[in-house]
C-alpha cells in the first residue's frame, strides 16, 4: 500500500523535477516515474489506471473509446491530482527573482512558460517512445502517469506565474495549491475564479476538473499512436497546450484591477 499512497507524491516530484531539469534529463526523470509505477504501483493504482485508459491499447479507434471506458476512472484520476497539488514544489517571487536576475515579471513569465511547455512535451514525446518500445508495459499505466505529470507541471506553472507578478494565493499552502489547481480548471488566475474552491463531489469546480482531466488524459492517448507519430503528436500537443494555458494566465495577471490590487496590497 505504501507505493500506492506515495503515487501523488511521486507524480508532484517528477512535475517539478523535469520543469527545473536540465533537457537531457527531463526523459530520465519522467521513465522512472513510469517504470516505477508501472512495476510497483500498477497493480495497486490500476483500477482508476485501468478504467482511465482501457481503451489505449486499441489506439486506431482513438480518444473517444478511451474517454468512453475511462469516465469511472476519471474519479480516481482527479483523486490522484487533489492529492498531489498541495505536494509540487513551487519557487515563491524571492527564488525566481534570484534565479533570473534582473528580469522583469513579464520575462520571468516567459521563461517559465517555455520551460513548462518544454517539460510538457518531453513527457508527450517519452509516452509516445514507450509506445514502441519491445518491453512489457502497460498504456493505461503509461496514459495515468503522463497525465497526472503533465497536469503538475501545468499547476506548478500556474502557481509560479501568479508569484512572479507578486499575486500569490491567500492562505496556507494546502489552500494556495487548492486555489491554483482551481485556476487551472478554470483556466484563469485565481482572483478571477467564480464561486469559489470547493472540491466536493458534485460541486461545479469538481465537475469542471473532471472534465478536464478527461480531455487531458485524452491528449495523452496522442501519444500511443503508431510508430514515432505517437512521439511527435504527443510533444506537440502538450507543448501548445501548456504555452495556451500560460498565456490565459499571463493575460489574467497582467489585467488594471490585478495590478491596482498588488500596488494596494
Amino acid at each position: 500500500m505504501a507505493e500506492v499512497e506515495d503515487f501523488p507524491q511521486r507524480a508532484a516530484d517528477t512535475a517539478a523535477d523535469m520543469t527545473e531539469a536540465q533537457p537531457q534529463d527531463r526523459h530520465k526523470r519522467l521513465a522512472r516515474f513510469v517504470k516505477g509505477t508501472a512495476l510497483s504501483g500498477a497493480g495497486a493504482t490500476g483500477r482508476g489506471a485501468r478504467a482511465t485508459g482501457r481503451g489505449a491499447r486499441a489506439t486506431g479507434r482513438g480518444a473517444r473509446a478511451v474517454l468512453g471506458r475511462g469516465r469511472k476512472g476519471s474519479g480516481w484520476l482527479t483523486d490522484q491530482v487533489i492529492a498531489m497539488a498541495p505536494r509540487l514544489r513551487v519557487r515563491d517571487q524571492q527564488t525566481l527573482q534570484a534565479q533570473f536576475p534582473g528580469k522583469s515579471p513579464d520575462e520571468i513569465a516567459a521563461a517559465l512558460i517555455d520551460s513548462a511547455a518544454n517539460a510538457a512535451a518531453a513527457a508527450g514525446g517519452a509516452a509516445g517512445m514507450w509506445a514502441v518500445v519491445p518491453v512489457v508495459t502497460a498504456f493505461p499505466v503509461e496514459i495515468a502517469a503522463e497525465t497526472l505529470v503533465v497536469v503538475g507541471i501545468e499547476v506548478k506553472l500556474v502557481a509560479e506565474l501568479h508569484e512572479a507578478f507578486g499575486l500569490p494565493a491567500d492562505g496556507n499552502l494546502a489552500e494556495r495549491m487548492r486555489a491554483y489547481l482551481a485556476a487551472w480548471a478554470h483556466r484563469r488566475g485565481v482572483f478571477m475564479i467564480p464561486g469559489g474552491v470547493m472540491f466536493a463531489p458534485g460541486s461545479p469546480l469538481a465537475r469542471l476538473l473532471r472534465r478536464r482531466l478527461l480531455a487531458r488524459a485524452g491528449r495523452s492517448t496522442a501519444s500511443l499512436g503508431p510508430l514515432l507519430t505517437g512521439a511527435v503528436a504527443g510533444a506537440m500537443l502538450n507543448r501548445s497546450a501548456v504555452r495556451s494555458l500560460g498565456r490565459d494566465i499571463v493575460a489574467d495577471l497582467r489585467r488594471p484591477d490585478a495590478i491596482e490590487g498588488r500596488r494596494r496590497g
